[in-house]
């Protein structure tokens, strides 16, 4: 069968379908999960570390270019995976044990290699999944042997196909702890509530990295409230030449507060992704109260939910007052503007007092040049006057000077308007 070529990302997408699907695990198992910060810079060093270990176990080097892979090395079986902003390395190793946290996984892995790992832990935590003892311990006996004391977190998951515990604490070995009893979970609802608990904590550990910003951000915002309040309050009773000068602190102010926008915005806007996907894990658990135990959604929405509202607040107080200072600087350049205006008025006015002046001085000066080209003209009519008589003709130079001269005044000054008129005309027409 022939068919068109494929689309140049049709296999990169359907892979994408399948991405991150959790493992099918038969209790009883150990389970240790690293988070690291991480960027995209760290691929390759990432990649070479995965290469190393799979030498040093004696497994083939994985060839894929995915942004997640599951290599099982004997001993212990990996799961990496590379997001965005953080690296999670999961170690797996099925089988009986003693006790819960004695002897973890993550200390048969190479000591040397973990600690090359490139990146720095945000989250590390051991999980524990086993079967439903016959006599299961109550929350308080459980969290003494397992939590150190603890105030332990709880439900039961999977509409009560198994029960998941957890303290959200670091112990003495920099690890926080889960534990999932088995009742009746399948292998992939196992892996399922292992992938969702481990997730639980990684979002949130990603979007509490945002509450210390927005408390240092916080008080930045209520000193830039206070300069907005100031300049407001001066803008009432600004003279012209004041108000330029607000208006230059008016556009310093706008362009801090936009400079503090741009830093974070973008990690509250990450926090409350984060946040959500949180959300989300936790309705998938479908979870059910354990008698005397918070359960995690309850514990997420106590420790979480004001952090949260502070981030969140921090950006509507930001935004708030970006627009506040927008309005303010409206108003003054308003203002600014009518000044500008009124200084053109004045300005117009005073071209206006010119311009007539100036029309004045043109009606004397026409006058004045009606006289004197009269006077030159009559002077050419006398002398062609006494050529005249002087070639025989009967003409009295003198009489023919004085008839001349209101003729050629008249004459002149007739074609002075004219000439102007015509000057005018054009100069409307233009």
């Amino acid at each position: 069968m022939t068919i068109p070529v494929d689309h140049p990302q049709r296999l990169l997408l359907n892979h994408e379908l399948h991405a991150r699907l959790p493992e099918s695990l038969a209790p009883p198992e150990q389970i240790s999960h690293l988070v690291l910060s991480s960027d995209a810079e760290m691929v390759q060093q990432e990649r070479e570390k995965l290469t190393e270990i799979c030498i040093r176990f004696g497994h083939p080097i994985p060839t894929s270019k995915d942004n997640h892979l599951r290599i099982d090395l004997g001993p212990f079986r990996l799961q990496w995976e590379k997001h965005t902003e953080f690296t999670s390395y999961t170690f797996f190793r099925r089988g009986p044990f003693q006790e819960p946290f004695a002897n973890t996984v993550i200390e048969s892995i190479p000591q040397d290699w973990l600690a090359e790992l490139p990146g720095q832990v945000l989250v590390a935590a051991h999980l524990a999944i086993y079967p439903l003892p016959e006599k299961p311990r109550n929350p308080d006996e459980l969290a003494a042997a397992l939590f150190e004391g603890n105030a332990v977190t709880g439900a039961r998951i999977g509409e009560g196909a198994g029960i998941a515990y957890a303290d959200f604490r670091l112990h003495k070995d920099g690890f926080s702890r889960f534990i999932i009893k088995d009742i009746s979970l399948t292998p992939r609802q196992a892996g399922r509530a292992v992938q969702r608990l481990l997730e639980i904590e990684s979002y949130l550990i990603q979007a509490l990295r945002t509450y210390p910003l927005a408390r240092r951000t916080m008080p930045m915002l209520g000193h830039a409230e206070q300069e907005l309040a100031q300049i407001t309050e001066a803008i009432a009773s600004a003279t012209t030449e004041e108000e330029s000068e607000l208006l230059d602190q008016l556009t310093k102010l706008a362009a801090s507060t936009e400079s503090l926008a741009s830093s974070i915005q973008y990690r509250i806007t990450a926090a409350q992704a984060y946040y959500e996907l949180v959300q989300r894990r936790i309705n998938e658990l479908r979870e059910l109260r354990v008698e005397g135990m918070q359960t995690f959604r309850e514990f997420c929405e106590r420790r979480m939910g004001p952090a949260m509202h502070t981030c969140e607040t921090v950006l509507r107080l930001q935004e708030n007052l970006s627009r506040r200072i927008g309005r303010a600087s409206e108003l003054l350049r308003t203002r600014v503007n009518i000044s500008l205006e009124h200084q053109n008025q004045q300005v117009l006015s005073s071209m206006a007092e010119r311009a007539k002046l100036q029309l004045h001085l043109q009606e004397t000066v026409e006058g004045l040049s009606v006289a004197a080209i009269t006077y030159y003209v009559v002077g050419l009519v006398g002398y062609l006057a006494r050529a005249a008589e002087a070639a025989g003709l009967p003409i009295n130079p003198d009489l023919t000077i004085g008839i001349s001269i209101p003729v050629v005044a008249l004459s002149v000054a007739l074609s002075v308007r004219k000439i102007r008129r015509m000057v005018s005309r054009n100069h409307d027409v233009d």
